[in-house]
């Protein structure tokens, strides 16, 4: 702040100093200089043009608004959030499994385990086998709880879904006419998923007519509310950026780098950081680097440059030097050397506390597995099978498809605690959406269109990035094409 004291200059004074410095003064103006001292007048002169012939309010004016912006305070620069992570869950170092039966028996067993305890705060269910054992009532309603085991389509068009538990099975019909609505919904259903079913049985016990599927599901938004801390900071969420191919797009990768900022305090890569060695047939002819290790020291080149008050977490993806069956571990020590020592490294999928946020990262190679399922659904909308992850409380349900998974000791796709964000990759299309409070972000692709893409049709969205503020989970996405 600043004021001007007030003199009692004389007019013919004032009128003197500026007759000196080749100006005139206009009456109205002068009445206000009476109230200058003599170093202000001075100034003054000094900012008015040379080529004005008489001095008039609106020069003194001009002069107070610059004399106002050299003496403010200049403002407080905003203080950057401390940048936290904390890994809640991550396969890394705990992989037990050797293939065994007893580790597929008690993989499955972990999941329906996990998925029932969910659905058991929604319908009471009963064991299958007690249902063949009792004499019901002819249209009484019982629910059963059980892993898909089967989907198939009768003879007159109606859907028989086989469900089982620990006690046995049962097959749950679904009528395509009298209730359309269900029917439809039993057509996203997919083999290995934990669901519920509410109906009545045949005579025999033998079959459910089913009138409600239930799925675990996100509970309701006031519930996950409650459970979340006071999140800060922002995040950038990117993925595949395959670096090593030909098709990788360097210049709009570092306009990306270019534009990071003071104000983002966290880079989230949901993998495929590079495009790997013999990850599909004739894949050397598509690559500017041959080598794996090259492909991660540029990679590491690439990423080291980043801002260092950015933290940056690396989830691996199907074409990262890692085991192909997920649950897959972190990057090996030969690789992660390479990078700058702040970097946090988890395994695929990781659930990490960012900033106070919940983000669980997938690379998200079941995608390929609930589209192909799913009927109406495609690679260029890929918020709508991370939905369904939501839905299922499940990230990769079908076993034997697509995905190789390793049966371990625990099912580490069973989405336990609900994330705020859930952020996958893998089908090279940005899209963000919301489904109950939880914000579902895949972040595209650092590469054009490849040739394989090309044979299937796919349209990639390249070098997209969404941006994350973490307190508000307001989202951009960002082009740097």
């Amino acid at each position: 702040m600043f004021m001007y004291i007030i003199w009692s200059m004389e007019t013919g004074e004032i009128v003197q100093i500026f007759a000196e410095s080749g100006y005139q003064v206009d009456p109205q103006a002068l009445e206000v200089l009476k109230r200058s001292s003599h170093e202000s007048i001075q100034d003054m002169i000094k900012s008015i043009d040379s080529s004005v012939l008489v001095v008039g309010k609106e020069h003194l004016r001009a002069h107070s608004a610059a004399a106002a912006v050299k003496f403010r305070e200049p403002a407080k620069k905003e203080a950057r959030p401390v940048a936290l992570i904390a890994v809640i869950s991550d396969i890394t170092n705990q992989s037990t499994c050797i293939g065994e039966y007893t580790d597929f028996v008690q993989y499955f067993k972990h999941r329906y385990n996990l998925l029932g305890d969910m659905l058991r705060k929604r319908i009471s269910g009963r064991p299958i086998e007690s249902l063949k054992k009792r004499n019901l009532n002819t249209g009484e309603q019982v629910s059963i709880i059980g892993m898909v085991l089967d989907i198939r389509t009768t003879v007159k068009g109606h859907r028989l879904i086989e469900l089982e538990d620990t006690t046995g099975t049962i097959p749950v019909l679904i009528h395509k006419e009298k209730d359309k609505e269900l029917f439809e919904q039993a057509r996203g259903i997919l083999l290995d998923e934990v669901i519920g079913a509410t109906g009545t049985l045949s005579i025999d016990g033998n079959l459910m007519f089913a009138n409600k599927i239930i799925r675990p599901d996100l509970p309701n938004v006031q519930n996950i509310a409650l459970e979340r801390k006071k999140a800060g900071g922002k995040a950038v969420f990117i993925s595949d950026i395959h670096v090593g191919s030909r098709t990788f797009l360097e210049d709009a990768w570092l306009k990306f780098t270019d534009w990071l900022g003071d104000e983002i305090s966290y880079l989230v890569i949901a993998g495929d950081v590079v495009d790997g060695i013999g990850v599909f047939p004739n894949q050397d002819r598509e690559l500017a680097i041959t080598d794996v290790y090259e492909q991660y020291e540029k990679a590491a080149e690439y990423l080291n440059a980043v801002p260092e008050h950015i933290k940056i977490v690396i989830s691996p993806g199907n074409h990262d030097a890692v085991r192909q069956a997920e649950p897959q571990p972190r990057l090996p020590e030969k690789i992660t050397r390479m990078f700058r020592g702040d970097i946090t490294f988890v395994g695929n999928p990781a659930m990490l506390d960012i900033g106070g946020a919940r983000v669980l990262i997938y690379h998200g190679r079941s995608m390929d597995d609930i589209i192909a399922n799913t009927p109406g659904f495609s690679y260029s909308d890929p918020t709508r099978p991370m939905i369904e992850m939501l839905k299922f409380r499940h990230l990769s349900p079908i076993y034997g498809g697509r995905v190789s998974i390793a049966p371990e000791k625990k099912d580490h796709f069973v989405i336990d605690l609900v994330p705020d964000i859930l952020h996958c990759g893998h089908v090279h299309t940005a899209g963000v959406s919301r489904y109950k409070d939880v914000l579902t972000v895949n972040s595209g692709t650092w590469q054009s269109q490849t040739e394989f893409q090309k044979r299937m049709n796919l349209r990639p969205t390249p070098a997209k990035a969404t941006l994350v503020d973490l307190a508000t989970m307001e989202y951009r996405i960002l082009s740097f094409d």
